[in-house]
């Protein structure tokens, strides 16, 4: 009934609700641009008009009790700061109460979230037994999942912890105690959003196949720049078994292509006109030459409707391949644990910005 209500205040107001995200509200009209953001009873609102940002507050002001806080420094455990560089999101005294929760304050910190010669599977190490505390286990799973919101570097360690929420060993919590000991590394490490030239869309699409021992699943991990900023990203377990390396990496393909078709819906709601094609890179050729190529092969058979979403998207123009080497490919962090000197690289290639240090 909240929700109903508020929204009809804003649709009266001359507000449009988004098609694309229900909680984001547009006012655009002449030289008058005006964005507002709900999230329950909290709401964000900018715009290039200050005398029109005050006319939707004491718009609302008439129609509920609510509380100006002035400008946004601090939004749902999220501490939005300014510095030279541009705008960072960060959740140092979320990440730093976490520490303290569990008397990780003064221990010795690790340089990456996870090793790169990690097993996963349901023992993580034959040596360990069953966790009897499994409450204590989800309820930090759940509150590092929330600390990901802002750090994208945490997310494949994450998401290799959170497969395990109902039945976890002492090895998995000893995982995740080595992701608070990195955390301990650099709490108040965020996301920068500096300004640039372009509003591009650059997406990067990577897996890793058969990853999961248990179920031989493998892992999609892409990430979305708008610009220079990292906008979204995911690290998540493929529902399918693929066959090959190249059906794994088609598939998160696919997955990045719906998340950056989305991002385009949403941008265009806010006036942002994005060039197509957007880029998509990828660093297997297999995968690339299958998306180009219109014929059906052997290897193709099985593909469903992904192959057939994927191809449409670049038959249409709006999307296109384009080959990378390894090396530069910036979603390998959301698909396997990486070596210290590259996860330093990658974190600085997703914008990565810590003010406190």
């Amino acid at each position: 009934m909240w929700n109903e209500k508020l929204v009809g205040v804003l649709l009266s107001s001359g507000f449009a609700q988004s098609k694309c995200d229900t909680s984001l509200f547009v006012k655009n009209s002449g030289n008058v641009f005006v964005v507002l953001l709900v999230y329950v009873d909290d709401i964000v609102v900018t715009g290039n008009s200050l005398s029109e940002i005050e006319k939707v507050k004491l718009s609302l002001k008439a129609q509920f009790l609510i509380k100006d806080l002035g400008l946004l420094q601090y939004f749902l455990g999220i501490e939005v700061l300014t510095c030279d560089k541009g705008l960072c999101l960060s959740q140092r005294k979320y990440c730093t109460d976490l520490l303290a929760e569990y008397g990780m304050l003064g221990c010795k910190p690790v340089s990456i979230p996870i090793d790169q010669s990690h097993i996963v599977n349901a023992l993580l190490d034959n040596n360990c037994g069953p966790l009897h505390n499994v409450t204590g286990y989800q309820q930090l799973v759940g509150k590092l999942i929330y600390l990901s919101h802002t750090r994208p570097d945490i997310s494949y360690a994450v998401h290799v912890l959170s497969q395990f929420m109902h039945s976890p060993t002492e090895g998995h919590l000893k995982l995740a105690f080595h992701l608070l000991r990195y955390l301990k590394d650099a709490p108040g490490r965020g996301l920068l959003f500096s300004k640039s030239q372009s509003f591009d869309l650059n997406v990067f699409a990577d897996s890793d196949w058969a990853k999961c021992l248990v179920t031989r699943k493998s892992v999609t991990g892409f990430c979305v720049f708008l610009g220079n900023s990292l906008v979204s990203w995911k690290s998540k377990k493929q529902t399918t078994v693929s066959r090959s390396s190249a059906e794994a990496e088609y598939r998160s393909m696919c997955a990045a292509a719906c998340e950056s078709v989305w991002l385009k819906h949403m941008l265009s709601e806010l006036g942002v006109i994005v060039e197509i094609p957007i880029k998509l890179f990828c660093d297997n050729n297999a995968a690339i030459s299958i998306a180009a190529n219109p014929v059906f092969h052997d290897r193709t058979k099985h593909f469903e409707l992904d192959l057939f979403f994927l191809r449409d998207l670049i038959s249409k123009g709006t999307l296109k391949c384009v080959g990378i080497k390894s090396e530069m490919q910036v979603a390998d962090i959301f698909t396997k644990g990486v070596l210290v000197k590259d996860h330093q690289y990658l974190c600085e290639k997703l914008q990565l910005f810590d003010m406190f240090s």
